[in-house]
């Protein structure tokens, strides 16, 4: 299998791990998605760009800052670069599959719907869950009234 096949089974495995995540394989490309609505890419030398990478989702502004910051590891792709995407390149030496399964984390996460959401992150324990309202066991408080400014 060559080293492209290797890179997309892993970043396969990568994404599918995640919650209602969906793969469609095109040639040597790939694309992911969750509810219909894509999360990551991957990218065999898209448009004869000789890049092997996964392309992401990302905050605003964030993937401008990595791409200055390690113009070696991360890039604008093309049509969209543009629109906060940015590409992680496999085919730079030795792949960091922490920082894989990190980027496609956080762009999951900014695409998928809370309910799934909610399966990634598991089940919250009572103290980390913040409490609505007044605490179980109590009863609301009333306000205090205000003294009356009307003149007697």
């Amino acid at each position: 299998m060559k080293k492209s096949g290797t890179n997309l089974q892993r970043v396969s495995d990568v994404c599918l791990e995640l919650p209602g995540a969906e793969r469609t394989v095109s040639g040597s490309h790939a694309t992911f998605r969750v509810r219909s609505k894509v999360f990551a890419y991957f990218l065999d030398d898209h448009h004869g760009d000789g890049i092997v990478s996964v392309c992401v989702k990302s905050e605003l502004g964030e993937n401008v800052d990595r791409t200055r910051r390690d113009p070696e590891r991360y890039y604008l792709p093309a049509y969209i670069g543009p629109r906060g995407w940015f590409g992680l390149r496999l085919d730079r030496g030795r792949v960091d599959w922490r920082e894989v399964a990190n980027v496609v984390e956080r762009s999951y996460r900014l695409t998928a719907p809370k309910t799934l959401l909610a399966k990634l992150d598991g089940p919250r324990t009572a103290a980390a869950t913040p409490l609505r309202g007044p605490a179980a066991g109590t009863t609301p408080r009333s306000r205090p009234r205000r003294a009356s400014s009307r003149v007697k």
